[in-house]
């Protein structure tokens, strides 16, 4: 967002939380029950708190049984024990069902909507004072003198493509305090910025991402089997690309289904929409959809890179919790309960210590972390393959984790081959006819909104390399890799190549996996204007 000469407006906390997830909130409550005198305030860029985030999701309930002791007497509206599990593994054609590994038995957990669940917890965490200021997005960083955060930046509202005020222009306002904690998630772009700028991840892995495209859908009377957990590996990925499926059924003849994709993926002609609307098609999973609606549906990316990829947490005036910071747990297909025990973990050491000093040596001494090592050699063990990681995956289970190696990650964006190295790869993929026909389409269901006047938030860099560079030797993978179309080549006959990048900004579902993926690092993510982009319902 553009600076202005006007002086914005100032408030003051103790304590700014930037994301109104499931850490953000965890820590507000939590800080709250401890210090009820603190002043928190909850930044959320959503229009309401829940309307971004997308999960799985089916969580392990005990973190919310510290934090909100009870809460079953009054459960979020998405709330359903798991009754059995199913893991398969999938060919073009058949099914084979296999062992479900120790990590994701699921006797004991929960399906829920994370969605619902952060819109749930939200009027509990100002019941206890909690300011909670959704459609606000935090678009910068508000630096002290001596280069330390001293608090966030809400947007400026209300600019056009040009930079002036449009007539409903709204200045921005300055929020400050002695400790800001990033919750924003994935990939938050602030959490990134300060992750450069303090070199958090000087003496960590490169961290390593997943795209999730998640839908739900109303399935025929009779379907639906209420507490069935189902996971899938195998078709429609080939052998050398990570990921599978989900499909958890609810109540009320609702299924959620979805598809996780590494993004260290090689094949620059790879969607992943696409394989996830070719699971569907498959055999044994095509029936359940036929006959049923698709009611919403939308993308996220997710953190996978583990221990060996955890950044540095602290940093003067500012702390990392939940996927800012990269806590999920892969092979439990988990992260809200770290989330939730990692904002409990720091609004703890806050009311103990008086601010966030110590804060990156108490959570890697928590639990939090001692989870996160045992599990830390399966996910880079299928850099090189199915097979072979399988093989991983059964060793570091049956040892624990207690191997002294610790494998290493690499950079997503690295990875793509160039055309010319191409070597063509028999998918099996068939013709489909199951909603949405296309990404276009499915952009519907995620109900995406963005004003058209304001600035696009997907900052290209370096515009040339797009149409030279990355045209030529990958084919425009960002065509591709987005699972909403917010790029497209268009013919130009006003520039020298004959075609231009046009960037439909108004599509995007804030995946950010185009900000990940982009093989030359040129696009840049930046929040949007407050209360812009998807309004996920019951994902």
């Amino acid at each position: 967002m553009s600076e202005t000469t006007t002086e914005r407006e100032v408030m003051e906390y103790d304590v700014i939380i930037v994301g109104a997830g499931p850490a953000g909130l965890a820590c507000a409550i939590r800080l709250k029950q401890l210090k009820p005198d603190l002043m928190v305030a909850v930044i959320e860029k959503s229009a309401e708190v829940g309307a971004h985030i997308l999960s799985g999701a089916v969580i392990e309930p005990e973190p919310l049984d510290e934090l909100l002791p009870g809460w079953k007497d009054n459960p979020p509206p998405v709330c359903i024990p798991v009754v059995d599990d199913e893991i398969a593994f999938l060919t073009a054609s058949s099914k084979r069902r296999l062992p479900t590994p120790p990590q994701q038995r699921n006797h004991g957990n929960i399906i829920v909507s994370l969605g619902a669940l952060c819109a749930w917890l939200a009027p509990q965490a100002e019941d206890l004072g909690v300011d909670i200021f959704p459609g606000y997005a935090a678009a910068g960083i508000h630096y002290l003198p001596d280069g330390a955060v001293g608090g966030v930046i809400i947007g400026d509202m209300g600019v056009d493509r040009d930079g002036k005020p449009k007539d409903t222009y709204m200045q921005g306002i300055e929020i400050h305090a002695p400790l800001t904690i990033l919750a924003e998630g994935c990939r938050g772009h602030l959490s990134k910025e300060l992750i450069s700028r303090f070199k958090l991840d000087a003496d960590s892995d490169p961290q390593a991402y997943g795209i999730g495209i998640k839908e739900l859908w109303q399935v025929a009377p009779g379907k639906c089997k209420t507490g069935l957990v189902n996971h899938s590996i195998g078709w429609p990925l080939d052998t050398k690309t990570y990921g599978g499926s989900f499909i958890y059924h609810m109540d009320k003849d609702r299924v959620a289904v979805g598809f996780v994709c590494a993004l260290d993926y090689s094949d620059p002609e790879f969607s992943p929409f696409e394989a996830f609307q070719q699971f569907k098609h498959h055999p044994s999973i095509k029936p359940l959809f036929e006959g049923g609606e698709i009611l919403s549906g939308g993308a996220r990316t997710i953190i996978e890179g583990g221990a060996q990829s955890l950044p540095r947490v602290e940093m003067p005036g500012a702390l990392l919790i939940g996927d800012a910071a990269g806590l999920l747990n892969l092979p439990k297909i988990k992260g809200t309960h770290q989330a939730i025990r990692s904002g409990m973990l720091a609004a703890s050491h806050i009311a103990e210590k008086g601010n966030g000093k110590g804060f990156d040596e108490a959570l890697r001494a928590s639990p939090i972390m001692k989870e996160l090592h045992k599990v830390r050699n399966i996910r880079p063990g299928f850099n090189k393959g199915l097979w072979r990681g399988l093989i991983t995956a059964g060793i570091e289970t049956v040892t624990a984790g207690k191997l002294p190696r610790t494998l290493k990650n690499h950079a997503d964006y690295s990875s793509l081959s160039k055309l010319k190295d191409l070597k063509p790869v028999e998918r099996h993929w068939v013709k489909r006819d199951l909603a949405p026909r296309d990404r276009l389409a499915s952009v519907y269901f995620a109900a995406t909104d963005h004003d058209e006047d304001q600035l696009v938030h997907l900052q290209i860099l370096e515009p040339d390399v797009c149409i030279t560079k990355c045209g030529e030797e990958y084919g425009h993978p960002c065509t591709r890799f987005c699972p909403a179309s917010v790029y497209e080549i268009v013919e130009d006959a006003d520039s020298a190549a004959g075609e231009r990048l046009q960037i439909n900004a108004a599509n995007c579902v804030h995946c950010k996996t185009c900000d990940i993926k982009d093989p030359y690092q040129i696009i840049n993510w930046v929040t949007p204007e407050g209360g812009s982009g998807p309004n996920y319902q019951n994902l």
